[in-house]
């Protein structure tokens, strides 16, 4: 599987892109909406597995009663409400929304996580959380094959999508110098690789499998090592 995502500025136009898609026939396991915000009810705190999401730490609260999407008017499954650190609360509705921020277990069922996860990028992780700190929602749409990923592609475009690459390359360009560090221009793409794969993973020997023989270059490890700084500088700032 594999997954398709788009970021709105608002989260009624996500809700309407939900809509569309399921009225294409993206089953609704297949759907989640991730949204800042928290549920009024108490939460109770839930252990998580750090394994899951290397580098993403997150207190998960299940909302009281697991209230279905269904009753908000939205064709998917339970919302669950999660703080995440350097995000603050949300809620996911349907039940991607909690494996992609490392729930599991007794909130979605392990054989139904590993299902759903197997489509996600890890990468895409800490492009999701920036989007979330911004205010903005998240719609995520796991798709079988290629067809269907541009059907879904096409119909979130059209609901006013930001898709995920120009999200990438938005968010690197923002960055100030002060906080990207420095690297010749001929470095950039190899530098930016290891200071994106920083925002997601402690370990760089972890992110091996995406990036290969790449991660050994300098450039890599000095970009990785300037992302650790700045993803925990942004922690402290948002704690």
């Amino acid at each position: 599987m594999k997954s398709v995502a788009g970021i709105f500025t608002s989260r009624d136009a996500a809700e309407r892109a939900v809509q569309r898609l399921a009225s294409l026939g993206i089953s609704r396991d297949h759907l989640t909406l991730l949204t800042p915000g928290a549920d009024g009810r108490r939460l109770a705190a839930m252990p998580i597995d750090e394994g899951e999401a290397p580098g993403t730490g997150a207190a998960i609260g299940a909302v009281t009663g697991m209230a279905t999407g269904a009753g908000v008017g939205l064709p998917i499954g339970a919302a669950v409400s999660l703080a995440v650190p350097g995000i603050g609360p949300i809620i996911a509705f349907g039940l991607l929304g909690a494996a992609l921020f490392g729930a599991g277990g007794a909130a979605i069922g392990n054989a139904l996580e590993n299902a759903l996860t197997q489509g996600v990028p890890r990468d895409d992780i800490f492009v999701i959380e920036d989007a979330l700190r911004g205010g903005q929602s998240v719609v995520v749409a796991l798709v079988e094959d290629e067809a269907t990923a541009m059907r879904v592609r096409d119909a979130l475009r059209e609901a006013g999508a930001l898709d995920f690459e120009t999200a990438r390359d938005r968010w690197w360009s923002a960055l100030p110098e002060a906080e990207r560090g420095r690297f010749e221009p001929v470095e950039e793409h190899t530098y930016r690789c290891g200071f994106e794969a920083a925002q997601w993973c402690d370990n760089r020997e972890n992110v091996r499998p995406l990036h290969g023989p790449l991660i050994d270059e300098p450039a890599f490890q000095r970009g990785f090592e300037r992302g650790q700084d700045y993803r925990a500088r942004a922690l402290r700032k948002s704690a």
